[in-house]
């Protein structure tokens, strides 16, 4: 049996749509595992969750169950037909990281984490509609330690652009995003 839920991802004080799909599955070693966009934070949910449906009074099924957390409607976005029905997605990051593989159409502003790469940035943003959809992306560390995002994240808001998102990649681009083997452009 397979389910699909939208769901939401706290990063900061921000907050991103996700995709939950749950697959409950009678063959297989009984197990609960969480895949995907997990970070550690996530990993420990697995227990919170049987302790969670234990404490309700009802028994967690022996079965083989698997949660994929999934970028919510990012990748069907990016395979739009029509180019204006796709966001604007740009790597803040390092131009190695950029130059190795990317996001298909993103483009490079950047690094963020530094003064010349913050001025491209604006330099940029001058010529956008300000409802724009943006999506941002490192992906060089942990989202949580990324040296670019937040600086590029707060520029743009502080510019009066209304529709930003982040690209949540919990590890790195090449765990997070190529590994999985979503779509990499060169």
């Amino acid at each position: 049996m397979l389910v699909k839920v939208k769901s939401v991802a706290n990063v900061g004080l921000e907050s991103y749509g996700i995709d939950v799909e749950v697959d409950v599955a009678d063959q297989g070693f009984p197990g609960f595992n969480i895949v995907g966009l997990a970070g550690k934070a996530v990993e420990e949910a697995r227990e919170r969750v049987k302790t969670a449906i234990n404490n309700s009074g009802l028994d967690f099924p022996p079965k083989k169950i698997t949660v994929n957390l999934a970028p919510a409607d990012l990748l069907k976005e990016l395979s739009a037909p029509s180019p204006s029905k796709r966001p604007t997605v740009l790597h803040v990051g390092f131009r190695s990281l950029y130059r190795a593989g990317h996001v298909p159409g993103a483009s490079f502003h950047g690094p963020a984490s530094s003064p010349e790469g913050l001025a491209d940035l604006k330099m940029w943003a001058q010529g956008v509609a300000r409802p724009t959809n943006i999506v941002l992306y490192c992906g060089c560390c942990p989202l949580a330690e990324c040296p670019a995002v937040r600086p590029a994240f707060t520029t743009l808001r502080d510019m009066g652009f209304t529709h930003l998102r982040v690209l949540i990649l919990p590890n790195n681009f090449a765990t997070d995003w190529a590994d999985k083997r979503y779509p990499v452009e060169r």
